[in-house]
């Protein structure tokens, strides 16, 4: 009863106040747990859902470690923070999930890398690069992508570098190059671990990028593997966040290559765009689950209700200004569609502005819907 009482008592802080964290903030309402919030924006998603707002930079080490003192416990919907201020926190006796070195590593592309070679995980051959000129010497590795080893973001800092005329699209700064994988296909794990040490992972899922952006443009659950391979990711999962040690919910994304091999591309310490459907169509949402995890509760049932389909709800090319959703009253008469849009008060080219979940047992039936929904719902200013 203790330990009840224990999590029931505590505040949760999370750096980051946009979409994930609302997400976080609507599972832990059912909880009564108090969330506070730090975001540069003074428009955030979560400015109006937080009893405790504060505006200000992520990357500052006093305005991170300021806000951290207020808080029983820190967590983050973001990885681009002041984990110099996390660490002194944790010496501090504060509890910070994931770990202030997990997501250091996790900040950097080559590190990450790195870290799976050590540890036998199965990624793709990379090459560290420390400017333009070394990726330019790499031909004989071509095809590959050459990341950023800081700072990339939904699909930023990413080159597809095929030929030698591609490479004066490398980056001057220190990145990877990564062999290209012709892959299969682009599925993703959640994976979360609580204190205790309790593993949990949800079912494996398939995901399917934007051509141009490389972003999640469509998402099904469950994806369309065999049940060997998905044993094997769900597996691979447990193992990344157990060879972390770490606390909390992990999105580990994953390549099956055409010879039926998978290999981890990159993981991400937070809820992530390939959980969104789990809010309707499994036991438990990835963010009820990320808070079960990081404040030391019992972790929920995975298990999937419903087959299911995501679509990323982007704001229309040639559109910048205060948004507007056409297409609401024709969603709201699909049946088992699920609106969810962010509360971001201006639009711009391919910002995320909400999904859609849809629950459909019939997979082909799911994909139609899929589609006709994207074409359905725009965001105009």
């Amino acid at each position: 009863m203790m330990a009840e009482e224990n999590y029931q008592k505590k505040s949760l802080g999370i750096l980051g106040g946009g979409q994930l964290g609302r997400m976080v903030i609507q599972a832990a309402i059912n909880y009564n747990i108090e969330i506070h919030i730090l975001d540069p924006d003074a428009n955030a998603p979560c400015k109006h859902l937080s009893p405790r707002f504060v505006q200000g930079n992520l990357k500052d080490f006093d305005t991170v470690y300021a806000f951290g003192k207020g808080c029983d416990i820190i967590t983050i919907e973001i990885e681009h923070v002041n984990t110099d201020a996390l660490e002194q926190l944790e010496k501090e006796g504060k509890k910070v999930f994931p770990q202030p070195h997990i997501i250091r590593l996790i900040q950097d592309k080559r590190k990450q890398k790195q870290f799976y070679k050590e540890k036998g995980i199965p990624t793709s051959p990379f090459i560290l690069t420390e400017n333009k000129q070394d990726a330019q010497a790499q031909m004989g590795f071509l095809p590959a992508v050459h990341k950023l080893g800081k700072e990339g973001y939904d699909g930023r800092g990413v080159q597809l570098i095929r030929t030698e005329q591609d490479l004066d699209k490398a980056f001057d700064a220190p990145g990877l190059l990564e062999k290209f994988v012709d892959f299969d296909k682009e599925l993703a794990v959640i994976v979360a671990k609580n204190e205790r040490g309790d593993i949990k992972t949800f079912p494996v899922v398939e995901c399917a990028f934007h051509p141009v952006h490389n972003l999640v443009e469509f998402l099904f659950s469950p994806a369309e593997i065999p049940a060997s391979i998905e044993k094997e990711a769900r597996a691979l999962a447990e193992k990344v966040i157990e060879e972390l040690g770490m606390v909390g919910i992990l999105a580990v994304e994953l390549f099956l290559t055409k010879e039926g091999k998978l290999l981890v591309n990159e993981i991400a310490p937070r809820p992530h765009n390939s959980g969104h459907h789990t809010i309707e169509a499994n036991g438990v949402s990835q963010f009820e689950q990320h808070i079960r995890a990081v404040m030391n509760m019992p972790l929920g049932d995975t298990s999937a209700r419903s087959s299911a389909a995501m679509v990323n709800v982007l704001g229309e090319d040639g559109y910048t200004g205060e948004a507007y959703v056409e297409g609401i009253d024709e969603l709201l008469k699909e049946e088992g569609a699920y609106l969810h849009l962010y509360g971001k008060k201006l639009t711009k080219p391919f910002r995320k502005m909400g999904h859609v979940t849809i629950l459909d047992s019939d997979l082909a039936a799911l994909k139609s819907k899929a589609q006709r929904i994207k074409e359905t719902i725009k965001i105009k200013a």
